[in-house]
């Protein structure tokens, strides 16, 4: 053993002492950062008795037909062959009864169950299957596609309450935070799993409202529409969907908060329906190009690509081309968030929208509608056109020609249709890039309407002068679908 000389005694000591109680705190403390909870046994007995497994029934008729083999002619096994698969495609075509699988949980202790709504539908008959072995009937108090939630009531009325459990927070959830899952997975039911929120605010482009909590909890099939709690026992997620390439766990399922799911449970229980505000806007992703081209700074916001006639936000004076920045008071990081923000607010209520316009901010009140009548709203709006003497010239890659009347019939465009149009487009140029095509039409530049080829050259030529680095074109396909492209003017 290697000796040591100390000159300091005492000092040494409390240095050797401070050291070794250093240690063990940190011999203490990290383990209990890195376990998980001791055991969730209390918590999962205590909340089996609210998690049902959901078996449907439906009625279906078959349409697939077995095609018949080809076989030698005058082959002795003709008859056989015609006699055989006739029987086969006569019995596909015979209705039959299909069974499904999925899971749900008690939310009233009236009979009040929450599913998806792709567990129970086109379903003729729900039960609800209970921990208890007992089995009630359910029917559909309402259900909404866009959130894949669906509201079930059991009937007739249960004999005593059920065993009801709420709904939680699922904004303070936070990745790393335990959660568990229990459900019917492959008919197993009463299955509980652990794991954690692996991320937040997931989309998988599987509605217009995605903003998924990930758990590496297991979830597999027949665990749609079963419960995410938190280690309260608190409802924080709704398990919908899993990426899997064999049909198993591999540790990535999708459940939708509990903060999205609050509002449409309600709406559902009390209108059988959703009842979610409309702006009345289509609108895409503002990139950073675009931003620059705006003067707006950082990318943010919506941009609004298009205005429903007689809509909630062109009875406001919302423009295309204006960028929602902030909306009933909050902000909208993304595109993406403000369908979710105006879907959450009231039908009818009056809120401010700032709106970013021709370099400056702008606040706008809108009254919103309802988005479940604007959907059925025609946005189509005819308006004469006026005929142009044909020029042509080329800018930004393209080459541009006036709008004529045999330029509309060549790219088959519609009457309301207005602007100048796009012949040719260089390849190796950001307008390729853009994916901007001959029969495209140029209806803005910089937010400036143009009439001819002479307006766009003369916008591109000024903001090259400000020193901009791309030009913000609003463009229009042959039908009048209007999109943003933020072109390099060096291209």
């Amino acid at each position: 053993m290697h000796a040591m000389t100390l000159k300091n005694p005492q000092g040494a000591a409390v240095a050797i002492v401070f050291t070794v109680f250093m240690a063990f705190a940190l011999f203490v403390a990290a383990p209990a950062r890195a376990q998980g909870p001791a055991s969730v046994a209390d918590l999962a007995e205590d909340l089996l008795d609210s998690v049902v497994n959901i078996s449907t029934a439906q009625t279906v008729t078959g349409n697939r037909r077995i095609p018949m083999p080809q076989v030698p002619e005058g082959s002795p096994f003709q008859e056989f062959f015609d006699e055989f698969f006739n029987r086969q495609n006569r019995d596909n075509n015979r209705p039959r009864r299909v069974q499904s699988l999925g899971s749900g949980f008690v939310i009233d202790e009236a009979g009040i169950i929450i599913t998806n709504n792709h567990v129970i539908e086109g379903a003729d008959e729900i039960t609800a299957n209970f921990n208890d072995g007992s089995k009630l009937r359910a029917e559909i108090v309402g259900r909404d596609p866009k959130t894949d939630l669906a509201v079930l009531r059991v009937t007739p009325d249960p004999d005593k309450p059920l065993k009801a459990v709420k709904l939680g927070d699922s904004s303070v959830m936070r990745v790393g935070d335990w959660v568990m899952a229990i459900g019917n997975p492959f008919g197993l039911g009463g299955t509980v799993t652990v794991g954690i929120v692996s991320a937040r605010n997931r989309d998988i482009n599987s509605g217009p409202y995605d903003n998924f909590l990930q758990t590496d909890a297991s979830i597999n099939r027949g665990n749609s529409g079963g419960p995410l709690f938190n280690m309260r026992g608190e409802v924080i997620g709704i398990n919908t969907a899993i990426i899997s390439p064999s049909g198993g766990s591999i540790g990535i399922g999708f459940a939708v908060p509990s903060s999205t799911a609050r509002g449409v449970i309600a709406q559902l229980q009390e209108f059988g329906e959703t009842r979610r505000g409309w702006l009345g806007v289509r609108i895409q992703q503002v990139t950073d190009e675009i931003a620059e081209s705006l003067d707006l700074g950082p990318a943010r916001g919506a941009m609004v690509a298009g205005v429903t006639a007689t809509g909630p936000a062109d009875k406001a004076g919302i423009e295309p081309g204006d960028i929602v920045l902030t909306f009933n008071g909050r902000p909208v990081p993304t595109m993406r968030d403000l369908p979710r923000m105006v879907a959450n607010t009231p039908v009818g209520e009056a809120v401010e929208v700032v709106v970013w316009r021709k370099g400056e901010q702008k606040t706008l009140s809108v009254e919103l509608g309802r988005l479940e009548e604007g959907e059925k709203i025609a946005a189509a709006e005819t308006s004469p056109g006026t005929p142009d003497t044909p020029a042509t010239t080329k800018v930004l890659g393209l080459t541009l020609k006036d709008m004529s009347e045999d330029l509309r019939k060549e790219y088959e465009l519609e009457e309301s249709v207005e602007g100048v149009v796009v012949t040719e487009v260089d390849a190796n140029t950001s307008a390729a890039e853009k994916r901007i095509q001959a029969g495209d039409v140029i209806v803005e530049v910089s937010q400036e309407k143009v009439g001819s080829s002479g307006d766009v050259t003369r916008l591109v030529q000024d903001l090259k002068k400000s020193g901009r680095k791309s030009a913000l074109l609003l463009l229009s396909n042959k039908s009048g679908e209007l999109r943003f492209v933020a072109v390099r003017i060096d291209s």
